[in-house]
């Protein structure tokens, strides 16, 4: 969670590593810009506004960022609340991303589309996923879980347990354990 101006920066330089992104040239933003990057960067300032700042002049501001984030999230199609994701979120794709508001998500987690994580059956818990994730496309978890560390999701898995082994793969319908893995050859920033 972003409690200062230090942690926005954090935040901020994680992300762009997680993306692969460089500090790349004004030009070439203007002429073809990275919504995804962009995204990601309006939701860490949505977070910092709405953690850190107080005052008359930072509430209009919270508003007016608000209203950025919700015009982009419908445009790329991520329904995402602030303070869910750790520092270097990597989104891969525009899609269909839906996130739950009680979900926490630990530290460089790199996400697909058409993924669900949110609670269940009315229950306000939502999973507890931690640092070095990642998440194939269409993958759904639910429920009042934990997943570990150094864990990836397969493509349409169905997570609905808690998963407390570190550096293995889940997949299928409903997960299980397919074997272990060294998460860095998946996510290569770690």
């Amino acid at each position: 969670m972003i409690l200062n101006k230090a942690d926005y920066t954090l935040y901020l330089h994680q992300d762009r590593l997680a993306l692969g992104m460089d500090k790349g040239n004004f030009l070439r933003a203007l002429i073809a810009p990275n919504y995804i990057w962009k995204f990601q960067k309006t939701l860490r300032k949505l977070e910092y506004y709405q953690n850190c700042k107080t005052g008359l002049f930072n509430k209009f501001m919270f508003y007016f960022i608000k209203y950025k984030f919700r015009k982009i999230s419908l445009k790329l199609g991520f329904s995402i609340p602030p303070n869910v994701f750790g520092p270097g979120l990597s989104i891969v794709h525009y899609g269909t991303i839906v996130i739950n508001s009680n979900t926490k998500v630990g530290k460089n987690c790199r996400i697909h589309a058409c993924t669900n994580i949110g609670a269940s059956g009315g229950q306000p818990e939502a999973p507890q996923i931690g640092d070095n994730v990642y998440i194939a496309p269409g993958a759904k978890i639910y429920g009042n879980i934990k997943i570990a560390n150094n864990i990836a999701i397969g493509a349409n898995a169905v997570v609905n347990k808690s998963f407390e082994e570190e550096g293995i793969l889940i997949a299928g319908n409903p997960a299980k354990k397919i074997k272990a893995i060294d998460i860095k050859r998946i996510i290569k920033h770690v």
